[in-house]
């Protein structure tokens, strides 16, 4: 994602009321639709933190932890730039987060410095934290290393954390860079040090932003942050085991030539601001990507367009929810404020659509909805990334925005939203200069 003005907010882990997603996106639309205030109160107005770091309503409480610069367990420093993240159940009553590090190139500067870099030139990856159920750290490290850009990903059901590079550089003369860039990467919530790298390499070497994993399937949908981006599908070979290899494919919609809107009237071409009906289900098939791995080009999402496959204004998050896959695109709209699509597949009576789910029309209200994570009891939070102020802002089950938490430290972004097994603990980072906070407090009193 752009790191200048990320409108959108990486999707990151699912809860157990994760079903729940489409309620308060399709409430909040409606009351915006029928001219109704979207703004709530939520749970109370923001008290000024006085350590000046973080805002919250009155009864919640924060603790950070893994700054960056820190001395971690490995004896290496933490990285700065906290990206995307997940948490997962831990032994003995722990949480376990996987963080990634949106770092780019050189051998200055904030590194992940994990023992086996993929590539000693990049500086991004993945950091893993332990906590404790009093919320303290007990120990952090590095679990990969040598990647560039890691801004989003996913978890899976079978308790990994998929990152996702958005870069796809080569191997060049004059960068210093050795390997290929533009894959995702594992990391087992239960390593306890740094992974050996292995790019998936069947999965597409592109610009990733985010995946999803169908949990009845074991497909995995993977994002393209591009203004031309495909939306994909990866079949693996064997469930649950990406590296085995599998079959890339990217969605088309029947009917509709994939370059028939022009993107707010630049050279880019893309279905989602086509002029689509919200709801309305458009039938949709998958193209194979025979060259998932060019190493001449970022040429996966061309070979795609050119079978006809749709392309979106830059998608970004994704999440599974409700037996459908619902994935974001930053400037997709009218107006370029942001959409929601929901692509749900086949069942054994009914065929598989693609619809515009949710699509924003007045950026003074909602700007592109993207990073979310559903707590326990129903309310979507939604990190922010804005040229000003950032919060995190909730939804309810009634439609109503409401304030959560304010960056009173500075304008960086918020990100890697996700709530601890549990539900008690909602973890988030702001990502410059580099702090995770464990936030805490009255959930269910709104």
């Amino acid at each position: 994602m752009n790191l200048s003005r990320r409108k959108f907010f990486t999707i990151a882990g699912a809860s157990a009321a994760g079903t729940l997603l489409a309620s308060p996106l399709e409430a909040l639309y409606a009351r915006q639709a029928n001219g109704q205030p979207v703004f709530g109160t939520g749970y109370g107005a923001l008290v000024p933190d006085p350590n000046g770091l973080l805002d919250l309503p009155p009864g919640f409480q924060y603790r950070t932890f893994s700054l960056t610069g820190e001395l971690m367990n490995d004896g290496t420093l933490v990285p700065s730039n906290h990206d995307g993240m997940a948490a997962f159940r831990g032994p003995r009553n722990t949480v376990i987060l996987v963080r990634n590090h949106e770092l780019g190139t050189g051998f200055d500067g904030s590194r992940a410095q994990g023992p086996r870099p993929y590539d000693p030139i990049a500086r991004g990856g993945t950091t893993t934290l332990v906590v404790g159920p009093n919320r303290q750290l007990i120990k952090h490290f590095v679990s990969l290393s040598g990647t560039i850009r890691n801004c989003a990903g996913g978890l899976t059901p079978w308790g990994s954390w998929i990152t996702c590079e958005e870069n796809v550089t080569l191997p060049s003369p004059t960068n210093g860079v050795i390997k290929p860039h533009g894959y995702n990467f594992e990391v087992p919530a239960s390593a306890t040090s740094a992974v050996n790298p292995e790019p998936l390499v069947a999965m597409g070497r592109f610009n990733h932003e985010a995946v999803a994993v169908d949990p009845r399937t074991g497909i995995v949908y993977e994002t393209e942050d591009r203004g031309d981006s495909l939306f994909y599908r990866f079949i693996p070979t064997e469930r649950g085991n990406l590296k085995a290899g599998g079959t890339l494919q990217a969605l088309k919609i029947i009917g509709k030539p994939a370059s028939a809107n022009p993107l707010n009237g630049s050279v880019n071409t893309s279905n989602s601001n086509g002029d689509f009906t919200l709801g309305e289900k458009l039938s949709v098939e998958w193209v194979t990507i025979t060259e998932p791995n060019p190493l001449n080009g970022d040429t996966v999402r061309l070979e795609g367009q050119s079978l006809g496959a749709a392309t979106f204004v830059r998608g970004e998050g994704i999440w599974y929810g409700n037996g459908a896959l619902y994935f974001c695109c930053t400037s997709g709209g009218a107006v370029g404020a942001g959409q929601v699509w929901r692509y749900t597949p086949a069942t054994n009576t009914t065929p598989e659509s693609l619809d515009l789910f949710v699509e924003s029309t007045s950026r003074s209200e909602l700007e592109a909805p993207d990073n979310i994570v559903v707590a326990p009891f129903g309310d979507l939070i939604l990190c922010e990334d804005g040229p000003g102020e950032n919060f995190l802002r909730g939804v309810n089950l009634q439609g109503e925005l409401y304030n959560f938490a304010r960056n009173a430290l500075n304008d960086s972004e918020f990100a890697g939203a996700c709530f601890s097994p549990d539900g008690n603990t909602l973890y988030v980072n702001i990502q410059n200069p580099g702090i995770t906070f464990a936030i805490w407090g009255p959930w269910r009193r709104a």
